[in-house]
């Protein structure tokens, strides 16, 4: 009974690890598509440099964005492969880091395996529960700016849930500055969600830290701000953002008029109605009432939180994630219109913040039960919150294999055509036919019946050709 114990939550957490480990191992059917056409040519004649450089004077003024892409688009397909298994283990790692420095910091005793198990559970439904995992975990171009983001972000506070003495604190107030300023050049919207969970910890730490720390927490909150203020400054001054704006329309519509508030709104309740019927999320609640259910108070140390407010406490939170949400809709909508509500990716820079939301109002709703029900009761719910946990994570198994398969087909056909052009391009030909080669809804270089799209440059570039035709059938069969 005691080996149970220790081992029950570690058991829960297989699910979620095994939904992950089976994610990254399908990563090898990633293949380079839609943006990635161009930025590997770019790496490859110009190296990072060239592509931070194309970036900020050129594409859209994100310097830390230019950065990590390049990273990975140095290694052209291995790049692509690789991304998803390792940023889903950092993801994991700094989660896991966050969940667990959070309960030391509310002074309490968890079992062996309640940070693992919370966040194992959290990066599975982050990034599997959306409606297009392929655009959230596998393509590299969108998960560097909106699902590895808000992690990054997330992580930042990491030092300030460790600092200690003056020292600690000092390093503190470097990282997150340092971390504001690339977050703003890495991801607009992933910076507003910041901006406004920072906002809402300035405006109401006299209700969540104890008195001693609230001061600091304040300058800590500001210090990220103003970092974050910085790095959006840069972006928005560079010669890549306006070129964005303008290639899209956008400065033609103003985000804050009436028309395009109330377009934003519309689109925002729609993407609202689509993550709330998402019942997958409902085991962020379930693993909450199973950490609330099983931690205890330590009376020999002393917390950084006030006592628990859960109502208030939870609204908050709620209200976070709705304003966030909707201020992301607003900077989006006149760049993508309509399509808001189709582009999901978008979401996740104010999903992550959701699940944490929904796990602490599960913790919450766990504690209220330890402390008024009778030990049956306790038992009872706990089976209840595990078994809907393991659920939730076990029903996101089907779809992954979906996808699998789809890219199992995708990276054969890519490496048969790829084959076919470095061919053609080896044999001195100029001109050589490429047939789509589309996954959830990926932007190929011919689209509608064989109509160019922007990326059709750079696939010829790719291949050292002058340029590519469209083909119906796969070349080379």
């Amino acid at each position: 009974m005691t080996l149970w114990r220790t081992l029950r939550l570690p058991a829960l957490s297989l699910p979620p690890l095994a939904l992950l480990a089976m994610a990254s191992w399908l990563g090898r059917y990633v293949r380079p598509s839609a943006d990635e056409w161009c930025f590997i040519p770019k790496v490859r004649d110009h190296g990072i440099t060239g592509l931070i450089g194309t970036f900020y004077f050129t594409d859209n003024g994100r310097l830390g964005n230019g950065l990590l892409v390049g990273l990975y688009a140095q290694f052209p397909v291995a790049g692509h492969q690789w991304f998803a298994p390792v940023s889903g283990v950092i993801m994991l790692a700094l989660l896991w880091t966050v969940t667990a420095q959070l309960l030391r910091a509310a002074a309490v005793e968890a079992p062996p395996g309640t940070a693992l198990l919370a966040a194992s559970t959290m990066t599975a439904l982050f990034l599997f529960a959306t409606p297009n995992t392929y655009k959230t975990f596998y393509w590299p171009a969108a998960s560097v700016s909106h699902t590895l983001a808000p992690v990054l972000a997330c992580a930042a506070v990491i030092p300030l849930l460790r600092a200690r003495g003056s020292r600690g604190r000092y390093l503190a107030l470097a990282t997150v500055l340092a971390a504001g300023v690339f977050m703003g050049t890495l991801s607009e919207e992933t910076s507003v969600v910041a901006l406004v969970t920072l906002s809402g910890l300035v405006l109401s730490a006299h209700h969540i830290v104890v008195p001693r720390l609230r001061r600091f927490v304040r300058a800590w909150s500001l210090t990220a701000m103003a970092g974050i203020g910085i790095g959006t400054l840069l972006l928005v001054t560079s010669l890549g953002f306006r070129t964005r704006r303008t290639r899209y329309d956008a400065d033609r519509t103003s985000m804050l008029a009436p028309d395009s508030l109330m377009n934003s709104l519309r689109g925002y309740v729609r993407i609202l109605e689509t993550v709330l019927t998402t019942w997958q999320y409902l085991g962020a609640i379930a693993v909450g009432v199973l950490i609330g259910l099983l931690v205890r108070g330590r009376a020999d140390r002393h917390g950084v939180f006030l006592p628990y407010r859960p109502l208030l406490l939870t609204a908050l939170g709620a209200l976070t994630v709705l304003v966030s949400g909707y201020l992301c809709t607003v900077i989006t909508y006149p760049v993508f219109g309509a399509r808001v509500v189709t582009t999901e990716r978008t979401w996740n820079d104010y999903l992550l913040p959701y699940i944490f939301v929904l796990t602490a109002a599960g913790a919450f709703a766990g504690r209220a039960v330890r402390r008024r029900c009778r030990r049956t009761g306790v038992t009872v719910s706990a089976s209840a919150a595990a078994a809907l946990c393991t659920a939730a994570v076990l029903a996101l198994f089907v779809p992954m294999h979906g996808l699998g398969e789809d890219m199992r087909a995708r990276a054969a056909n890519w490496d048969q055509q790829d084959r076919y052009l470095r061919e053609e391009a080896e044999h001195g030909a100029t001109v050589a036919p490429y047939k789509p080669l589309p996954v959830s809804k990926m932007l190929e270089p011919f689209s509608n019946g064989g109509r160019k799209v922007w990326p059709a440059g750079c696939v010829a570039d790719y291949y050292h050709l002058e340029k590519i035709t469209h083909a119906v059938d796969l070349p080379g069969r």
